[in-house]
Order: structure tokens, then C-alpha cells, then sequence
């Protein structure tokens, strides 16, 4: 028997804001939690991401939540990223706004003013991010002390971020006796620390696995030249519309949304790198379709909900099978389907074969159905996965081959010139300048492949502290070629230089000054 929401002891006027915004029916989840939350018990709930977590705690919160005074909510939500704080506060605030309650939302990346004028107003419910709210209590902005109902939202993610001690210190903060709800996809050892704790007899509601359901979505791996990615990807987009595209670092995430936009592809991008607003223009962008593409790292992986999005992209391969997962789950949500597709390069098949293999997609795999006609990429079934990245197919080498422009850079090195340039203080030597966007391996190789500036002229340069001996039995090193003048500075031909570090010029008769700097223009 289907229940509704009017059938739980919900305020009139909240029932009236649901049915404003569509919602008459409750998810699994949401039937389960609400009724022993309005009971006040504890509530363990396991739900994957996107089962409607967010209302089955946060109805509840409304309606049974007091009056809060200046600085002493009397509701607390901890959720592990600045977006997921952002949407539950989204979620709720039309059901907050007609059962007459004030919510804030707390977070770093963000000016801490409007924060602070909403706990001095006296916000019934905070909905914060641990860091962030630890700053403020340590200002003296909020005291948690008359908090009577608690949720922890995500907390097997909490866990995987390092918050856990974070939200042990900010639970024991807390009133004494209190109503905790926690909600987590999967229930491991952490979690249960948390339940064992802070949590006295909950009741538990399981619905759904513990990971996203990734046989509602199709899976394609394709493979593809590293230097036609960004041309294939611009194809997936196309083809696809709204795609959510990770790759694994910040600058990648930079570099790829660049030349998507080279491209003509509409593209906004997420990483931590980013301030708050920023990362929120992006996500706007991205579900009100002015973005057909969000390129993102893993922090949007978990925690970001948006309505259908077509098609994942895994640029770069996951770090393991559980980023795998839940990328993925950013498709074929609430009984839709999708897309994921992954790139492969050569040097990536054995990672994606045991990858496969662990989310158990040997069988599932299916080839793309057409090549990019941008980047040349070619198709890969599973069977062709399983053979070695050296066969031939088709004609192809299986060699990545550089193209001109590459031959004739150094890789990892940009707009270096490759022909010796002349510098104040030195004849014939060769400078260059760093590349602007080098990574720190790329800055290491440049920094210990400079060629160190010789000495200005008139300046001898000679190492005190080696033995004649020493100086005898080694190749003198110069920066300059020798000169047939004999100036300061340069070594004569033919003679060796002596031991002595009384000797005199020939030319002047006077003993010869001696540089204490040494290094031979090293």
C-alpha cells in the first residue's frame, strides 16, 4: 500500500510546501525514517546516494525542532562537503520558510559575516561543515550546548575525508540528552564507532546496497590516443548532452576544460582549488544547462546531486573501484538511465582489466558505436581489452605516435627554445625560462638541469680549500673558452695553473688577487 506524506504526523503547512514542490509520495527511505524520527529515537539509517536522505531526516528536524536564542541553535546538521551543506539547506528552506524556522548553512571558502549575522539572529538549525563551525565556536560566534537533535549525514564519507575526530569533538559539545539520526551508504567499522558512541538503541533502515546501483547504467571503455582525448571527449558531450567529466588532478581539470572550451564546448569545472562561489557559479551553471559539461575532481564524485545528468566520463581512470562507483553514480539516477564511459590508453588496460573485475563489469562492457571523427580514437570491445596493448588492429600502430609539434618540444617542458640564446655576462650559454603551468616533478627537473651563471670578467675563480694536488689531477671547468689575451679570469694556454696561492702574474709582477667565493662559476 503506497503511504503519502500527509499520512505522517507532519505540520499542515509542510505537507502544503511538498505538494507546492511536486512531492506527495515518499521514496523507501523517507517511509521508514520519518515516522520513528517524529517518535524522537535514534535512527541508523544505510541508504545509497540520492534515495531522498535529505528529507527523511530533515522533516523530522522541522517539525519537532524549539526556538533557537542568539548564537545557540537547537539543531545540527554535519555533512561532509561545502556543496552537499549547500543543497540540504536548498532542499529544506521551502519547508523551513512555511513551518517558520531559520536555517543557515556553514562553510569554509566563504566570508564568515553573513554566517555570523544568521547565528546572531538566532538560526534554529545550523547545517554545517566540521571545519568551519569548530572556527566559529573557537570565535565564540556559537555554542552548541542547548543542540538537542543531531544528524550526521554521509558519514562513511566523513570518514574517508578524516572529519571523524572533527564530529566526535562537535557531538560531545552537544546537550546531553539528545536525538542523533545518523545516515551512511555503508556501514563499516568507523560508522559504527560513531553509532556505538553517540547513538542509544537506534533503530536501523536499510534500503537499497551499499554502494549506487551501477547496473541501471551502461558501461563503455574506449580506447583512445592520449593526444586525442579532449577531441573524444568534445564527441561524448555532443552526442550525450549534459556529462559530468573527472580527471584526477586540479590541473587536469583546468587544462581539459580549456580546451573544451577551444572546442565550443560549454563547459564549467569544480575542484578544491576553487573558492566556494565559484565552485557554486560552476554547479549553476551545470544544472540550468548553460554548461553542457562539468569537469570536476573526485569532489564531486559524492555529495553533488543534480537531476539528469546523460553521461559520466572517466577522462582518467578512478583510483580504485569505489571512486568507480560512485563517479558513476552521478548518472542513471531515481530509475533513469545513462552513460559511463571510460578513456583507456595503452599503459591502462591492465589497471581497467582489474578494475573490471572488481566491480564486476567483465560481462557488461560494451564497445563504443562509433569513433570520434575529431581525434581518431578506436573503439574497444572487452575481448580487446584483454589483449595485449601491443596488438595491431586495423592497421593502427599500437605506439602512440607524437605529432610534429611535440617531436620538437621537450615533453613536460613548453615554448623552451631550443637554440642558444646570449646574455649579459656570458658568451654562447644557454638560459631558459620555466614553463608557467610545469608541474612541481617538472619544476624539480628544471631546477637541476640549470646551467649556473658564470663569473662576470676581471673575477678569478678558485677553490681555496682544494689541494694543489686536487687542482693538479682534475679538468679545470670555466664557464668561458680560453682566450689568447690572458685576462683575469681566464686560464692560459698550455700551463697548467700553480699550486701556489702566492703566485704573480707575468704581466704586472704583483701577486694575483684571490677570489674567495670559489666555484668555478658553478
Amino acid at each position: 500500500m503506497t503511504c503519502a506524506f500527509a499520512d505522517f504526523d507532519l505540520p499542515p503547512d509542510a505537507v502544503r510546501a511538498l505538494t507546492a514542490m511536486r512531492i506527495t509520495v515518499p521514496t523507501p527511505i523517507q517511509a521508514a525514517v520519518i515516522p520513528d524520527a517524529l517518535r524522537g529515537l535514534d535512527v541508523l539509517g544505510k541508504a545509497p546516494t540520492g534515495s531522498g536522505k535529505t528529507l527523511a531526516f530533515g522533516l523530522p528536524l522541522l517539525a519537532l525542532v524549539g526556538d533557537a536564542q542568539p548564537r545557540r541553535p537547537r539543531a545540527l546538521v554535519l555533512a561532509p562537503t561545502r556543496e552537499l551543506a549547500e543543497q540540504i539547506k536548498r532542499d529544506l528552506l521551502p519547508v523551513a520558510v512555511a513551518v517558520d524556522r531559520r536555517l543557515v548553512a556553514i562553510y569554509g571558502g566563504v566570508g564568515m559575516g553573513p554566517q555570523v549575522t544568521a547565528l546572531r539572529n538566532g538560526a534554529d538549525v545550523v547545517i554545517a561543515t566540521p571545519g568551519r563551525l569548530l572556527d566559529l565556536i573557537d570565535q565564540g560566534e556559537v555554542s552548541l550546548d542547548r543542540v538537542d537533535r543531531a544528524v550526521i549525514d554521509e558519514a562513511d564519507r566523513m570518514a574517508d575525508m578524516g572529519f571523524l575526530p572533527d564530529v566526535k569533538l562537535i557531538l560531545d559539545m552537544t546537550g546531553p540528552k539528545r536525538q542523533t539520526l545518523l545516515f551512511s551508504a555503508t556501514l563499516d567499522s568507523a560508522v559504527a564507532i560513531l553509532t556505538k558512541q553517540y547513538q542509544h538503541n537506534p533503530t536501523r533502515h536499510s534500503v537499497g546496497g551499499d554502494e549506487p546501483d551501477i547496473t541501471q547504467m551502461s558501461h563503455r571503455f574506449v580506447r583512445v590516443e592520449r593526444s586525442g582525448k579532449v577531441a573524444m571527449a568534445a564527441d561524448v558531450i555532443d552526442d550525450h548532452g549534459s556529462t559530468m567529466v573527472f580527471c584526477r588532478t586540479r590541473h587536469g581539470v583546468d587544462r581539459v576544460c580549456r580546451q573544451l572550451k577551444r572546442m565550443g564546448v560549454k563547459a564549467a569545472w569544480i575542484h578544491g582549488g576553487r573558492s566556494q562561489n565559484q565552485r557554486d557559479a560552476a554547479l549553476a551553471a551545470f544544472v540550468d544547462g548553460r554548461a553542457r559539461a562539468l569537469i570536476a575532481t573526485d569532489v564531486a564524485a559524492r555529495g553533488i546531486h543534480v537531476d539528469d545528468v546523460a553521461c559520466v566520463l572517466h577522462y582518467d581512470p578512478p583510483a580504485d573501484a569505489k571512486d568507480y562507483v560512485h563517479r558513476s553514480g552521478r548518472t542513471a539516477r531515481a530509475g533513469s538511465t545513462g552513460d559511463v564511459i571510460s578513456f583507456v590508453t595503452d599503459d591502462q588496460v591492465d589497471k581497467i582489466l582489474v578494475l573490471q573485475r572488481q566491480v564486476g563489469l567483465s560481462s557488461a562492457i560494451e564497445t563504443m558505436s562509433k569513433a570520434s571523427n575529431r581525434s581518431g580514437a578506436v573503439p574497444v570491445s572487452d575481448a580487446d581489452l584483454g589483449l595485449a596493448a601491443r596488438s595491431n588492429r586495423a592497421g593502427q600502430s599500437p605506439r602512440r605516435s607524437r605529432s610534429a609539434d611535440e617531436r620538437q618540444r621537450p615533453i613536460g617542458r613548453s615554448n623552451r627554445s631550443t637554440g642558444p640564446s646570449k646574455t649579459k655576462g656570458s658568451r654562447g650559454s644557454r638560459r631558459s625560462k620555466r614553463p608557467v603551468n610545469s608541474t612541481e616533478s617538472d619544476a624539480s627537473e628544471w631546477s637541476s638541469s640549470r646551467v649556473g651563471r658564470p663569473d662576470e670578467a676581471g673575477k678569478r675563480t678558485t677553490d681555496e680549500s682544494r689541494s694543489g694536488a686536487d687542482r693538479r689531477g682534475q679538468k679545470r671547468r670555466s664557464s668561458r673558452p680560453p682566450t689568447r689575451g690572458g685576462k683575469p679570469g681566464s686560464p692560459r694556454r698550455g700551463k697548467a695553473a700553480s699550486a701556489d696561492p702566492k703566485r704573480t702574474s707575468k704581466r704586472s709582477g704583483k701577486p694575483r688577487p684571490r677570489n674567495k667565493g670559489g666555484g668555478h662559476g658553478r
